[in-house]
């Protein structure tokens, strides 16, 4: 979600309005509950240890294929640009930015994995692994293809 929200500057609003046009509302009824979704991430500051529901993991599944298609030109953008070195590098550059940005205000940067997000050397790799992963999911099986991916890590 981070990489997305990166991309989608508003973020929250953004998620819930696809969890509203998803019709959603029975699982995310306001913002504040996709927040308390998002934050069962353990390495995130305001980190709520719950259990994520069935039918939570499914939402958020849908909301992210359908954010990754919404998205898939700016993604697109950011892969091909991460390639031209001479041309579009400044669009990766910024993308990278805004990423740690997020990183460093979101997640708990005393966290090893965190760390490594924030390490230059391997997060693009991590960023690239992740922009690949969304391009894949926007596919009719986008939702089953993703859900496949998590079980696997």
């Amino acid at each position: 979600m981070v990489i997305l929200e990166t991309i989608d500057l508003n973020g929250i609003e953004s998620l819930y309005v696809l969890s509203n046009r998803l019709n959603l509302n029975d699982v995310f009824p306001n913002k504040v509950a996709i927040w308390k979704v998002r934050n069962n991430n353990p390495l995130r500051k305001s980190y709520l240890n719950n259990t994520i529901k069935l039918n939570e993991f499914d939402a958020l599944i849908k909301i992210t294929v359908e954010m990754s298609r919404y998205l898939y030109p700016y993604i697109r953008e950011i892969l091909q640009s991460k390639e031209d070195h001479e041309g579009n590098s400044v669009i990766w550059n910024d993308f990278n930015r805004r990423f740690i940005e997020l990183i460093k205000e979101r997640f708990n940067i005393d966290s090893i994995r965190v760390k490594k997000l924030l390490n230059q050397a391997e997060n693009d790799a991590i960023i690239i692994k992740s922009l690949l992963t969304l391009s894949f999911c926007i596919s009719n099986q986008g939702g089953q293809k993703l859900k496949n991916y998590l079980f696997a890590f």
